[in-house]
């Protein structure tokens, strides 16, 4: 995938404004480079002075040598964070950050109690929209499946029936996601590049869309419900 330098930035710009130099003053960076989330957790860091601590794998902060110490972030994928919960992590939170695959509202919540975080974001998006396009965040209890939220600033998230066209409030469609943090395409794969990145007709001129593959529906109060694929 194509991602230019300024989306990157435009990421990392988003991050700052959204969790702030306190939010971003020391993040734990356990994600491998080969997984987009690392962008987020290395680059929002280090545009505002904070520090990034790279460690080999998130469950390293369940070790009792970390007992005592806090941190101002902690970002990874559901599966891999709910894992702290039965050791007793050791480390504080102040906000915990997930993506990259559905969470539960028990293992949030579980994950929020065990690190003290004030503060739970849910964060959606493909390698395409430059790592992350929706998120939704909480300083409640959750009950029910969270929902991946509203979109980040300059995107535009569609829901779209198979003729393209929005559906209304709490019908399913696929997600579309437009804007200018949309990667250029595939590398040396045009005819891909090509049947996902489609034409956007409810945009500016020459503008484009992604076709994410993914089935959601709008809420009433604003926000996307994940459903799953349409290719499954």
């Amino acid at each position: 995938v194509v991602v230019p330098h300024e989306n990157v930035a435009d990421l990392a710009a988003w991050a700052v404004g959204e969790f702030g130099a306190d939010g971003m003053a020391h993040v734990v960076a356990s994600t491998s480079l080969n997984f987009d989330v690392s962008v987020f957790e290395m680059f929002g860091p280090l545009l505002c002075g904070g520090t990034v601590e790279v460690m080999r794998d998130v469950l390293e902060l369940g070790d009792p040598a970390h007992a005592g110490r806090s941190v101002s972030l902690i970002s990874g994928v559901p599966s891999a964070v709910a894992q702290l919960v039965g050791g007793g992590p050791s480390v504080a939170a102040r906000e915990v950050a997930l993506a990259g695959e559905a969470v539960s509202a028990g293992d949030a919540n579980a994950v929020v109690r065990a690190v003290g975080a004030e503060r739970f974001a849910n964060i959606y998006g493909p390698t395409e929209a430059t790592v992350y396009a929706a998120a939704w965040y909480t300083r409640d209890e959750i009950t029910g499946v969270p929902p991946i939220g509203a979109p980040l600033r300059n995107t535009r998230l569609y829901v779209l029936d198979a003729a393209l066209q929005p559906v209304p409030v709490g019908v399913a469609g696929e997600l579309y996601i437009a804007g200018p943090g949309l990667a250029r395409g595939y590398h040396r794969r045009p005819g891909l590049s090509a049947e996902r990145f489609v034409a956007d007709p409810h945009g500016p001129a020459g503008t484009r869309m992604y076709r994410t593959g993914d089935l959601v529906r709008w809420s009433a109060d604003g926000n996307l419900d994940y459903l799953g694929r349409t290719d499954f």
